[in-house]
Order: C-alpha cells, then structure tokens, then sequence
C-alpha cells in the first residue's frame, strides 16, 4: 500500500501555541525525524502559523530545517513578554482601558524577524499553507508556498507572512504587505477570523495538490476553553463587554466545528486511523490568548504534558504511520 499523503494543521491561539509546540516535539523525539520529513503539507493559522513557518525553514545543512520543534517551544518563553508585554484585558478589568489601545507591533516584528531573518515564503523546505484575511477586498488570504515558488507576486518574508496570520484584530494592528509590483499593498488581519483550526483548508488543498492520494491529517489544538460566559453577565454587554468573549466563541467555534466535519469526511478505513485530533481542555492553564506570565507559560506546558502522556498510545500509533 502507498503511503498516504500526510497533513499537519496547527490553530491559532496566542501563546497557548505552547500546547501543540509540546506535542510537536514529542512526535520529532518519538519519530527521530523533524517534522518537515514526516509530513507532505503543513498549514497553520496565527500563533499555528508561525509554528509552520519555523518548522519548514530552512538552516544552513541543504534540506534540513533551521528549528526543531523544541526551539520554538523556547520561543514562547524566551519571547512571550515581547509579544504581549502586558495583559490587555487586565486593563479592561481594571477601567485603564483606552478605545485605541493595542499592542505595538515593533515587539511580534522584532520576534518574527529575529526568527525568519530574510528568508521568503517559496523558500520553505515543504508545502506550507497559512490563513489570513484581507480587510480591504474582503477575502480569505492563503499564504501557499507553491504559489510563491511560482509566482514572484505571491512570495514574501517568512516573518511578514507569520506576522499577518497572528494580527488579531483588538490585539494588533493589520499587517500592510507591499505588492511586488509596487501598485499597492495587502492589508491582512489573523486567519482565525475563519480558520482558527485550518485542518478543513489544508484537507481541500491536499485534494488539489495530489488527488489521487490517501490522506491522513494530524490536527493540534491550542486548548479548549472551559470558562463559562454566564448569561446574566452577557446580557448586559455591549461592544466593550464583548470585544473579548466574541473573538473566544469564533476561535473556539470555528476550531471545533472544523473537528467535527474532518471526523465525518475521515472516518478509519478499516484499522487505519486517517485522522488525528490532539486538544486539552484547559482545566489549569488560563484561556487568555495573551497571559504570558511566568505561571501560566508552565501551566501551559505542563497541560501539554499531561495530554501528551495520556495519549501516548495515539501518539505511537501515528508515529509509526507517520514513518
């Protein structure tokens, strides 16, 4: 039997990217292998994004990548307090909360062009999907690899195709990508505004790119959220009392929705499972896409751990079908 066509699809959630860095290491050490070899595409929206795009740059040895996934697990503590120096928030909670308050992006660009340097989106060592969305045309953005590899007009800097997959809106400003001819320019928003989980994007992409081949698809959570929004308090909101919450319920709704469709349209075949879905409730660490304290950033993986441990058994299974 020819091996299946492998898909990894990482969602969107702030520094909670630490959860699926966790597992992404876990499968490199059980697997021996980086994760750009052991997979044909790889997509991810956001904080997913930016995990994609450092797994399939490539180092200084021809064909191997610059980062294993342990290295960008370090980047969330190394860099989390660059990125959200502060709890935004907690600024809300505590009424210094200001109408245009966001965070500076010079932090996240400072990150992301530290990590990417120069190298371009056709550079990546494999297939590489990245959601986004443009606020001026109004359309889903799909930052493809293959395409940049194609056309010059759709290549750009790793670190600025990282940077406009993560800018949610409320927490940064839009990314502006000059076009390659100079007549203008993108203006793009985070792809979790559609695609939080973008297993459903990178399913159809595999279809286009090879369709005749089997397809198994590996799917990483940044955890589940297990805070109720009590009714008597939501009644009662308005825009400010919602900024929040409804970006949590489109992330959180959009990202189990997807699961669930994947599961219908990829049921096992026989004894072979076709496909993967790694979550955790986060039942210890907090939901907030931005709590980057030194607690919470342990929490996180520690979550991590526990689900890494109690799915080991899942993990293997994968690991072997994986090579």
């Amino acid at each position: 039997m020819d091996k299946p066509l492998r898909i990894l699809a990482i969602d969107g959630g702030g520094i909670r990217g630490i959860i699926p860095a966790v597992m992404l290491a876990a499968i490199e050490k059980q697997t021996g292998k980086p994760i750009c070899e052991l997979f044909d595409l790889i997509a991810g929206t956001s904080t997913g994004g930016i995990l994609a795009l450092g797994m399939v740059k490539p180092g200084q040895q021809p064909g191997k990548p610059q980062y294993a996934a342990t290295d960008l697990l370090e980047l969330y503590f190394k860099e989390g307090a660059t990125i959200f120096p502060h709890s935004l928030w907690r600024e809300i909670k505590s009424g210094k909360y200001t109408e245009n308050e966001k965070y500076p992006s010079d932090g996240v660009e400072s990150v992301l062009q530290k990590y990417f340097g120069d190298t371009r989106l056709k550079d990546a060592l494999k297939n590489t999907l990245i959601t986004s969305y443009e606020i001026q045309i109004r359309l889903p953005w799909l930052f493809r690899s293959d395409r940049a590899f194609k056309d010059a007009n759709f290549d750009f800097p790793m670190w600025q195709v990282a940077r406009a997959t993560s800018a949610a809106p409320t927490y940064f400003e839009p990314e502006r990508i000059d076009k390659a001819d100079k007549s203008g320019f993108w203006a793009l928003v985070d792809g979790g505004m559609y695609a939080n989980n973008p297993a459903m994007l990178a399913y159809a992409e595999a279809l286009h790119l090879f369709p005749k081949g089997e397809v198994v698809v590996v799917s990483l959570g940044t955890g589940t959220h297990t805070q109720p929004i009590p009714y008597a308090n939501a009644k009662h909101w308005g825009l400010i009392g919602w900024a929040k919450p409804v970006l949590d319920v489109v992330f959180d709704g959009v990202s189990r929705t997807t699961d669930y469709q994947i599961h219908q349209l990829l049921p096992p075949d026989g004894a072979r499972q076709r496909y993967y879905r790694f979550q955790t409730p986060l039942t210890i660490a907090s939901d907030e896409m931005d709590n980057t304290d030194p607690e919470n950033l342990n929490d996180l993986k520690q979550q991590a751990e526990q689900m890494v441990a109690a799915q080991q058994a899942e993990i293997g299974t994968l690991c072997a079908q994986l090579v």
